[in-house]
This record gives C-alpha cells, sequence and structure tokens, in this order.
C-alpha cells in the first residue's frame, strides 16, 4: 500500500489551497497505487479533505486499500544527509494539524474545486474523463490500422516541468518551515499518473511496451507558453537552435536548464507553488502510427533501359519508371503505408541486366496500416508485381524483421558476383589471342573512382579481384566473357579501362582498345533472403 500519511498533511494542504488537483496531491505525495488514481477526481478531493479534517491525533494513513504495483518515479531530489529516515515500523515525526499550517481552516475545497490544476494544468482531470477518451478511441478506429495490441505515448508542453519543479520546491520549503527534516521523496511522474489513468479505457490488457502500435496525445498550453523563457537567460548553453525544431524551449532543453539552475534563482523568477492558470491545456493532435514492416525477395530486371531507383537530374525525370518503384507500388498499395525506404544488394546500372536468381532487396514500409499476411496472401502479392510489368520479376518475397535485413549487408564486400559481358575489340582476334584469359586466377585490379561516378563518390583507389574469368570466341571483333568477381568491382572500367585509371584492365591485357556493348549480373551470392517453395 502506498497511501496518504499523516506525514504528508502539510504537503495535502499547502497544494489544495495552491489550486493543486487531487490527482497530482496523490502524485507529490508518492501514492503508487494505479487503482487509486482511476477513482472520480470529486471523490478523491473529498478523501483529501475528510483526511485534512481529521484528528492528528488518529494514528495511521487514510486508506484506500488497493494492491500497490511497482511504479515509475520522477527523481527531482537527492537525498540530503543526515536527513531522518522512518523507522522499521514506519514511524515519523509528528506534523502539526492541518489547523496550524498557516491557513485559516481552509480545507481545499474552495481553493482546489473547479480550478485548472497549477501543476498538470488540467491533464489529470478532464482529459482523464470517458469524452476524452471515447474521442481517442474514435481517432484510433477510423485510422483503419491492424494491430493485437498498443503502446499509449503523452508529449506534454515543456513548462510542465517548469511547474513541475516550482510545486516540488514549494512543498519542500513548507517542510523547512515547519522545522522538518526532509528525506528523499520521489513524485510519480506525471505522464505515469496518466497512462495509469487511460489505459484501462482504452483496452482490457494494454501492452507490455514492446508493441509496434503507438497511440499518442500531443498537448499544449499556449497561455503558459512562455514560463520557459527565463531558462534561456539563466542558462543560454542548454538553448540552442537546432534544425526542423520550431523552437529552442524543448522539453529536453527545458530539464537541462532546470538541472543546472541554481534553486535560489529559479525562485526568483517563478511563484512557489505555481498559480493556477485561466484555462486548460488543448490536445492538439491525437496520432497513430504503426512501427515499419520489412519486406524482402530478390528481383530480376530484363530492361537495358530500367534504372534501380528513379532516375531524376536537376528536377527533371529521366526516365518513366524504375525497379523500385514498379515494386513498391503494390507493396505501398497492399501495406498502406505513408512511405517506403528501398535498399538493396548493391546495384546495377540502368543499362545492365540482372538474370539468374536476381538482386537480393528490402523495403522498409513506414507506418503501414495493414500489418498480418499469410504466405498465400504475399505470393498473390508477388504474381501481381510480375503481372503488371516485362521489365521485372519478383521472387521469394517475404516478411521479414529489421535484424535479418543486416544480413543482405554483412560482409557485402566479401561476396562474389557474377557477371556476362559483350566486348568489342578495334583489332581483330583469333580464338586464341583471348584463350590465355581463362587460365588467370585471382587478378588483383587497383581501381580510381570511376569517372561516370565520381559526382557521387569520393575519390579513391579501391583494390578488387577478379577471380575468374572465361571466354567465348564470337567473331574478330568481339567476344563474350564470364567473370566471377569481388563485390563492388566496377565491370564496365574492368574492360575499357576507364582512361587508365582501371589496372590493368582487358585492353592492356589484349594490348588492343576494347569498351563493353553488353553487360548482365549473372548471380550475386548472398544467402538472403531465405528461398521459398514455389
Amino acid at each position: 500500500m502506498s497511501p496518504v500519511a499523516e506525514k504528508d498533511r502539510a504537503v495535502v494542504q499547502l497544494l489544495l489551497d495552491a489550486g493543486t488537483c487531487p490527482r497530482c496531491v496523490l502524485r507529490f505525495c508518492s501514492v503508487g497505487s494505479q487503482l487509486l488514481y482511476r477513482h472520480p477526481q470529486q471523490d478523491l478531493l473529498k478523501d483529501l479533505q475528510e483526511f485534512l479534517k481529521n484528528s492528528q491525533e488518529k494514528e495511521g494513513p487514510v486508506c484506500l486499500e488497493v494492491a500497490d504495483p511497482p511504479c515509475k518515479r520522477l527523481r527531482l531530489e537527492h537525498e540530503e544527509e543526515g536527513a531522518d529516515e522512518l523507522n522499521h515500523n514506519g514511524a515519523i515525526p509528528q506534523l502539526p494539524s492541518a489547523g496550524n499550517t498557516g491557513n485559516t481552516g481552509n480545507t481545499g475545497l474552495d481553493s482546489s474545486a473547479g480550478r485548472v490544476c497549477n501543476v498538470c494544468l488540467g491533464i489529470l482531470q478532464e482529459f482523464c474523463e470517458p469524452d476524452f477518451v471515447k474521442k481517442v478511441c474514435q481517432k484510433v478506429n477510423s485510422a483503419d490500422y491492424q494491430f493485437t495490441s498498443f503502446v499509449f505515448s503523452v508529449s506534454l508542453p515543456p513548462q510542465l516541468s517548469v511547474r513541475e519543479r516550482a510545486a516540488w520546491l514549494g512543498v519542500k520549503q513548507q517542510m523547512r518551515n515547519l522545522g522538518l527534516p526532509l528525506a528523499k521523496d520521489d513524485i510519480v511522474q506525471l505522464k505515469e499518473a496518466y497512462k495509469w489513468i487511460i489505459h484501462p479505457q482504452l483496452a482490457e490488457d494494454p501492452s507490455d511496451g514492446k508493441s509496434l502500435f503507438e497511440v499518442s496525445v500531443v498537448f499544449a498550453h499556449p497561455e503558459t507558453d512562455e514560463e520557459c523563457h527565463f531558462l534561456a537567460t539563466a542558462c543560454p548553453d542548454c538553448f540552442k537552435p537546432a534544425k526542423n525544431k520550431q523552437s529552442v524551449f524543448t522539453r529536453m532543453a527545458v530539464i537541462k536548464a532546470l538541472e543546472r539552475i541554481k534553486e535560489e534563482d529559479f525562485l526568483k523568477h517563478f511563484p512557489c507553488p505555481p498559480s493556477s492558470p485561466k484555462n486548460l491545456c488543448d490536445a492538439l493532435e491525437i496520432q497513430c502510427n504503426n512501427g515499419a514492416v520489412f519486406v524482402a525477395g530478390r528481383y530480376n530486371k530484363y530492361s537495358r533501359n530500367l534504372p534501380q531507383t528513379p532516375w531524376i537530374i536537376d528536377g527533371e525525370r529521366k526516365l518513366e519508371s524504375s525497379v523500385e518503384e514498379l515494386i513498391s507500388e503494390h507493396l505501398m498499395a497492399e501495406f498502406k503505408a505513408d512511405s517506403f525506404n528501398f535498399s538493396s544488394s548493391g546495384r546495377e546500372d540502368v543499362d545492365v541486366r540482372t538474370l539468374g536468381n536476381g538482386r537480393p532487396f528490402a523495403m522498409e514500409l513506414v507506418n503501414p496500416r495493414r500489418i498480418h499476411f499469410s504466405a498465400e496472401e504475399m505470393k498473390r502479392l508477388q504474381q501481381a508485381i510480375n503481372d503488371s510489368s516485362d521489365k521485372i520479376q519478383v521472387r521469394d518475397l517475404q516478411l521479414v524483421t529489421r535484424e535479418a535485413i543486416g544480413r543482405m549487408k554483412e560482409g557485402e564486400e566479401e561476396k562474389t558476383k557474377t557477371y556476362s559481358a559483350l566486348i568489342w575489340t578495334d583489332k581483330a582476334i583469333q580464338r586464341e589471342d583471348i584463350a590465355f584469359l581463362d587460365d588467370i586466377k585471382e587478378l588483383r585490379l587497383e581501381q580510381k573512382t570511376p569517372l561516370r561516378v565520381l559526382h557521387r563518390r569520393p575519390l579513391a583507389v579501391r583494390c578488387r579481384l577478379i577471380h575468374s574469368m572465361r571466354s567465348e570466341y564470337i567473331d574478330q571483333h568481339h567476344f563474350r566473357l564470364h567473370l566471377r568477381t569481388q563485390a563492388g568491382t566496377y565491370i564496365k572500367e574492368f574492360v575499357h579501362g576507364d582512361f587508365g585509371r582501371t589496372k590493368p584492365n582487358i585492353g592492356s591485357l589484349l594490348n588492343r582498345t576494347a569498351d563493353i556493348l553488353e553487360l548482365d549480373v549473372e548471380s550475386v551470392d548472398v544467402d538472403w533472403p531465405p528461398s521459398l517453395a514455389d
């Protein structure tokens, strides 16, 4: 049990007189009973008023017999040296009665009822009521998400941290005025108390925190927005402009400043306890978000006029489609996602085909409405992609985890790839002129960043291996070369030399000018994703 105890009498009186709501009073009295916060606030207020009216001589706490699950606490004060602790029996120094705490006998009824809480700004008042919970449920239902459990989160205005500190210092000052030793007391986080109240109204069995579906409420309180501003003068280093931030007064910046500012400086700028505002908080947004879903597979590209990703230069689209778009169009529609991120094990040029078992790829689908797909549904989705275009084909389409995608990139430089290149030479060749290429093994190359990609990749010399080659004579000026290489090798440059930037190269090995006419990727030796039965 974590009830309101006799030692809390002065704290209860002070906060109720200042206009603090009964749930915030419980928080400052370190009450950790979740069920207690769910009682109607008028009932809680009545209980606290009765507590203050009780004779001081009545030993024992006021009681609300509820099991006390462990709760998260917000630590606002370090334990002071020499502070008296409760003894084994829970005995504490006796507090003066409520009537001797400097008030006129008011037990908090007139001062607290009907007022906006001076600490939570109404969040633990109006926004815990069934009408607001109904709005949250309507938002979730209308968003049409698939989920089996959820995480509930709250975004609070940063000035709440200032008011929380002010209320704490007011309580601390009151205790000192009474000449009482101050033990380390933690207050229950406002967010935790709010979730304790809201969760049971949203679902009987809320998530343990591992759910990918999140329901969040964003609160704001324009009336008190400027209450943080004095901290910028006291702690300017804590408030620095950042990209994508509308204001420097973020919650984390305010908390950092509150940790640095001296107590006496804080008290010069802010009333303790804080005064009551005129208006309640605004619930700016009720947001729903599903964690990303990941889909993987392998694709074949049969067109020599199709880039892997959209080809756009200076805002102008060069080609009408891409591998990425042909696949994502169907996945986005079926998963009802907001956006996607495409990745693959390497990439081919626009004029290069990808044959064989295809190239591994993965698609991150951001904030999908639909997340559950059976193996049969994934097969139908794969077939829909394949039926939509003769430029690509997809195989082994499946749902994977975020962690599994890492396997696609693991050891990418050590993996091998096989290619087929159609090569032209300026001087006539015979079969015997190219036969020696078949005997070359583990040929080491030094490749400077190719001129064609120098605009988007840093200048460097990369060492790469040609593991093996096999030549097929066609005619006096053409032959086909099959290559097994280290991943990351620039094949086109190995053929024509890139003005001497790749050494050695086919031209230098044959002692003539060579160029590449066609290139196909025949295999990407990455054992991922797992093959699926047809």
